[in-house]
């Protein structure tokens, strides 16, 4: 285990969170949505080669992380009220949800509607799914939603956390932030 300070989390982890955080919003912005035709357009296709390579980076990063945990140690939690603990422990539960729940989507929904993965490079996947068109769409549609969703839920996380720091004034954003960031910090 990394050495780090009981009060936080080790670099290793932040590294995987912040990275993790960054990689979500890019593929967010660098997603195509509309129809079909406009996503897989050779118009399209830097786009989306970019989008899919980011996105595979998140699902790789998300199950490193929790791999990572397994073998990694959690701060001390701050004191809090237990509704505000359900309440994080609800949000994180949520988020690591749609962390595998969005990329599988997009995957999934792709392969059934016959299409490979393409990443950075023109490296593709071929299918390994059979095609069902049409449930292959529905999938791209809950993809779309679940995009949008994790950015919502990312955002109350991101809130709840500055709230802690700016209202409670406790140590809950801290202990995701590297030392060097806070000269505040109470290590």
């Amino acid at each position: 285990m990394e050495d780090r300070s009981k009060h936080r989390y080790g670099a290793v982890t932040q590294a995987i969170h912040w990275a993790t955080a960054i990689l979500v919003v890019a593929a967010f912005t660098y997603g195509l949505g509309g129809s079909e035709q406009r996503v897989y357009s050779a118009a399209k296709d830097f786009q989306r080669q970019l989008h899919e390579t980011l996105g595979m980076c998140v699902f790789a990063l998300t199950v490193i992380r929790l791999l990572w945990r397994v073998v990694d140690r959690a701060p001390e939690p701050e004191e809090m009220p237990r509704w505000m603990r359900i309440a994080a422990k609800s949000v994180q539960g949520v988020l690591y949800l749609l962390l595998f729940a969005v990329p599988l989507t997009a995957v999934i929904g792709a392969w059934l509607e016959g299409h490979p993965l393409t990443f950075l490079g023109n490296v593709t996947l071929a299918p390994l799914l059979p095609a069902s068109h049409d449930a292959g769409a529905v999938l791209a549609k809950i993809h779309t939603v679940l995009g949008d969703a994790i950015l919502w839920v990312a955002g109350l996380h991101a809130l709840a956390a500055i709230y802690h720091h700016v209202m409670l004034k406790d140590r809950v954003l801290l202990t995701m932030l590297p030392a060097w960031i806070s000269s505040h910090s109470r290590s």
